[in-house]
């Protein structure tokens, strides 16, 4: 019987104080449709720790948060205008569905120590 020897990498989860960011970030993340200003300081928080860290496994969760942030910017000004056509109602329902959505799936897979899809 033989035992392979050879390590196999070790995924990097970045540190203590990455990991402590992340979940602030995620926190005010979550907090920014009740609150406005926390959202701005998520996506502060997140393109200064994109490219700050060294672990992919970070990266990619403050690359989903940036993106689901000006994403929702966007889709919330399309609704915006279209409130006056009364469409931006149900926009802004399903803005909140989505927001939601991507701010539980980015959660759960930080605490499953998955990474986030590019």
């Amino acid at each position: 019987m033989s035992f392979d020897t050879t390590t196999s990498p070790i995924p990097d989860h970045g540190s203590d104080a990455d990991r402590q960011m992340l979940t602030i970030t995620y926190v005010l993340h979550a907090l920014a449709p009740f609150t406005g200003i926390t959202g701005i300081a998520a996506v502060i928080i997140s393109f200064i720790k994109v490219n700050e860290t060294q672990s992919a496994f970070i990266r990619s969760h403050h690359r989903w948060l940036l993106r689901t942030f000006w994403w929702g910017l966007l889709w919330g000004a399309i609704c915006f205008v279209l409130t006056f056509v009364f469409i931006g109602i149900f926009g802004y329902l399903v803005l909140g569905v989505w927001w939601l959505y991507r701010t539980i799936r980015g959660f759960i897979n930080y605490s499953e120590r998955r990474s986030m899809p590019a």
